[in-house]
């Protein structure tokens, strides 16, 4: 008997659908929060809409532009976050409570982000947002949960730590 795929990686699989979409051309991210077992609202990272992808203009603006800036500078980035993309989609009343399923992996090797996460502010909006955990894939069969409240507790900000 076939075996059935567990809740879980159901919704990262789904995530990694999602990220197939993203238009950033070092990582692909892709975001689905659920709540009650009903997808709310997915998102990807790409260029605000209406504007130019950075897979159509063909470089990376951050690396064009900003060779220098390494880990955050997310201004320099042309990219809405997939968590951002999906909590914008969403209404909050919908997300008090959820959880938000997230996959991220390079372009160049097609592996999962050997250190998956949110930055800082995408941290705040989802704070904000209600959500009580991030679920972030680490590969094929494995993922780590994130308690939204543990970044309520424990700010890195505080402790003068970039995350992401």
């Amino acid at each position: 008997m076939e075996k059935r795929i567990d809740k879980i990686n159901y919704y990262l699989n789904i995530a990694k659908s999602v990220a197939d979409r993203s238009t950033c051309l070092r990582k692909k991210s892709g975001a689905v929060i659920v709540n009650h077992d009903e997808i709310i609202s997915t998102g990807y990272s790409g260029a605000p809409r209406g504007r130019e992808n950075c897979i159509d203009l063909g470089y990376c603006c951050k690396k064009k532009f900003f060779p220098d800036i390494r880990h955050a500078g997310y201004d320099a980035c042309r990219s809405v976050h997939a968590e951002q993309n999906a909590l914008i989609s969403g209404a909050r009343r919908d997300m008090l409570g959820a959880s938000l399923y997230l996959v991220q992996y390079r372009t160049d090797t097609s592996e999962y982000e050997e250190k998956p996460g949110c930055c800082q502010m995408c941290r705040k909006m989802i704070i904000n947002s209600g959500i009580s955990k991030v679920i972030v894939r680490i590969n094929e069969e494995e993922y780590q949960t994130i308690d939204v409240g543990d970044w309520v507790k424990h700010d890195d900000l505080l402790e003068g730590k970039i995350t992401y």
